[in-house]
């Protein structure tokens, strides 16, 4: 019998236009090292995505460079909820939004403004 040990993936994608999105915030906010995704327990579903300019990363932060000069941040307790996170920015009509395809999302709610996971305690142990 022999022992194998497994390594968790840990990573966050951006599509083009959502980099292209960020790129024109963090253009427009030079004290701004960069994005920030994360997520707060809110809503009816159980969480909800924040995002925001990062003018000093935190001690806890993951960083994800998906461009040259576009990073991405995700504080460690939100990090396990969404890890493998493809971030999109789609434009509808006169309003534009981010999207997150999130492979550990179970349901969303109606409103679309929160979501659950798929096993919470799996992967709040990460």
């Amino acid at each position: 019998m022999s022992v194998q040990s497994f390594t968790p993936t840990i990573g966050l994608q951006a599509t083009p236009e959502a980099i292209a999105h960020i790129r024109r915030q963090l253009q427009q906010n030079p004290d701004a090292e960069g994005f920030r995704l994360g997520v707060k327990r809110s809503g009816c579903s159980g969480f909800m995505y924040q995002v925001d300019l990062v003018e000093t990363a935190g001690d806890s932060d993951h960083r994800f460079q998906v461009a040259d000069d576009v990073s991405i941040f995700v504080d460690e307790e939100s990090l396990p909820v969404i890890n493998g996170t493809v971030i999109d920015f789609v434009k509808q009509g006169l309003n534009s939004v981010f999207r997150f395809n999130n492979p550990n999302m179970e349901d969303a709610c109606g409103c679309g403004e929160s979501f659950s996971i798929r096993d919470e305690s799996e992967t709040a142990e990460g």
